[in-house]
């Protein structure tokens, strides 16, 4: 059976659940250094206690990126390189405030033979500690090529 065939069969299946990862204004305020978004809700912590979120928050596409270094890959086994292919449907649902924290719960989507390797879909959601609703929930692509 192919790699593309043993993960068909687990569609729909929990990859796992990541740690829970604390959100830093240090790390708020790299990104917007590597970024140049330096809206104030993001790194003026004095505005942003006025602000709607009462402190700051981060941005949405920090919280995106942290999808790569959070969620649980699926197991495919030895690979001699996976690319991030692109994403799909992204939501961010919730603001993240400094101090709070994420984990990311994925999803096995899909799965797809492509030429040398498997093209794989997930869905990860980035789950609020303490809220009914997740901050961002995003399709995910890769290729895996063994």
């Amino acid at each position: 059976m192919s790699l593309a065939e043993e993960l068909s069969a687990r569609i729909g299946e929990t990859v796992g659940v990541g740690d829970w990862v604390t959100i830093t204004q240090d790390q708020i305020d790299q990104f917007a250094e590597a970024t140049g978004d330096h809206q104030w809700i993001h790194v003026d912590a004095d505005r942003a206690k006025q602000g709607p979120f009462g402190k700051t928050i981060a941005h949405g596409f920090l919280t995106l990126s942290l999808v790569a270094a959070i969620a649980p890959s699926v197991d495919v086994g030895e690979v001699r390189m996976a690319v991030n292919y692109g994403l799909d449907r992204v939501r961010f649902i919730s603001p993240v405030p400094v101090g709070s924290r994420l984990r990311a719960h994925t999803v096995l989507k899909d799965a797809a033979a492509v030429a040398g390797g498997v093209h794989v879909k997930t869905e990860v959601t980035l789950e609020l500690e303490g809220s009914d609703k997740p901050a961002c929930v995003a399709e995910t692509l890769v290729r895996y090529y063994p």
